[in-house]
């Protein structure tokens, strides 16, 4: 059986892990499974429209893995993580899950990507008890409810939209626009952004729908402008990111303010000189600084894979330290039910510049948000 050398670089091991992921993606592992291994199971949308805007925090992913691994894994154990492909459907995400832990004895599940499918896989996490801990889905709806084995990492979408709403407040722009994405993201959010208005003392002016696409970006933006709101939320992300940003700096000139899943470092680049300005919600520290000992972490690991920071690559770097925290805490013979008790114990815990706590009652860890904006050369000003 292939072993991994006990001594790798940082270079090394970060493509070892990149290239793991992508094999595990089409179901060709790069090296057997080693006895000691850790193995950590993710599904996610890998391919499909929505794929390019994950790409970075894949990546994001492989480097924390290759962090730990430099300094010897989990007690001397090497850590894997396997991310199969579900194209942001639901039925294969069930799928996946299952294999991951009946095939691959996984000993946690991390980072799914969609509200539908946190939702479909919470049954086989009981059934199952396999712990599924940090997802890139806010919905409060997915919180209502205490589950043993299901922990969040990072702030909900009703935290993101009420520091919006109190944020806009103290601007005194009170006429508020929505503009909102048909389908799933839309009549999840809807609520929740009806929830948030009773905080603040705003009103919603005009909503207006606008599809996954995009086509119909322009006449959104119509409608919106004809109730001369004072800023705009936006519920949406994707690429009918571009159009609508397109069309509203043509139409409106009003400011926008959109989600932290709307964050995406490759659609601010399609979008150019019309991204400037854009304001967004921000579940993770800001990472061009290095005062903490996580962003050093993070900082050291871009340099020696030659990329540029961002917050893309944070925010899957961040999501899954503190998974491989509350595995470092459980200890070399970690399993799920003893990962599930080190991760209730993690209360207040600074991971080096960013606080989760959790306890047996609250298995959401986060509520950390601050606002930002888009600036000149694809710098974010606070």
């Amino acid at each position: 059986m292939t072993r991994i050398p006990a001594r790798l670089t940082r270079r090394q091991l970060i493509s070892a892990a990149a290239a793991s992921t992508a094999g595990a993606a089409i179901g060709m592992p790069v090296w057997a499974q080693q006895p000691d291994e850790i193995l950590i199971g993710q599904s996610a949308h890998l391919s499909g429209p929505l794929a390019p805007s994950f790409t970075a925090v894949v990546k994001g992913q492989s480097l924390a893995i290759a962090d730990i691994n430099a300094r010897g894994g989990i007690g001397g154990r090497p850590v894997r993580l396997i991310t199969l492909d579900d194209a942001y459907n639901p039925k294969r995400t069930v799928e996946n899950v299952n294999r991951l832990i009946d095939q691959d004895k996984v000993t946690a599940l991390y980072g799914l990507a969609s509200t539908a499918s946190v939702g479909a896989v919470m049954p086989i996490l009981a059934a199952k008890k396999v712990p599924l801990v940090g997802v890139y889905t806010g919905s409060p709806s997915l919180r209502m409810k205490h589950h043993p084995y299901f922990f969040t990492t990072m702030a909900s979408y009703y935290d993101e939209v009420v520091q919006m709403l109190r944020n806009l407040e103290t601007l005194q722009r009170t006429r508020i626009g929505v503009v909102y994405q048909t389908g799933p993201l839309g009549q999840l959010m809807l609520p929740v952004l009806d929830a948030a208005m009773k905080q603040v003392k705003a009103a919603i002016v005009a909503k207006a729908p606008l599809d996954p696409s995009g086509k119909d970006a322009e006449q959104a933006v119509e409608a919106l402008a004809k109730a001369r709101p004072q800023a705009v939320i936006v519920i949406n992300f994707g690429p009918s990111m571009i159009p609508l940003v397109k069309s509203s700096r043509k139409l409106l000139g009003v400011p926008l303010y959109c989600i932290s899943i709307a964050n995406s470092r490759a659609l601010l680049t399609a979008m150019g000189d019309d991204a400037r300005g854009l304001a967004f919600t921000q579940l993770i520290p800001y990472p061009w600084r290095p005062t903490t000992n996580l962003v050093r972490d993070f900082s050291a690991s871009m340099k020696a894979a030659n990329l540029p920071i961002d917050y893309d690559h944070y925010f899957g770097y961040l999501n899954l330290r503190v998974l491989l925290e509350g595995m470092r805490r459980a200890g070399r013979n970690v399993t799920s039910d003893t990962l599930v008790a080190s991760l209730e114990g993690m209360r207040k815990t600074d991971l080096g510049g960013y606080t989760v706590d959790f306890s047996p009652t609250n298995h959401h860890g986060s509520k950390f948000v601050e606002i930002t904006m888009y600036g000149p050369g694809g710098r974010y000003v606070r």
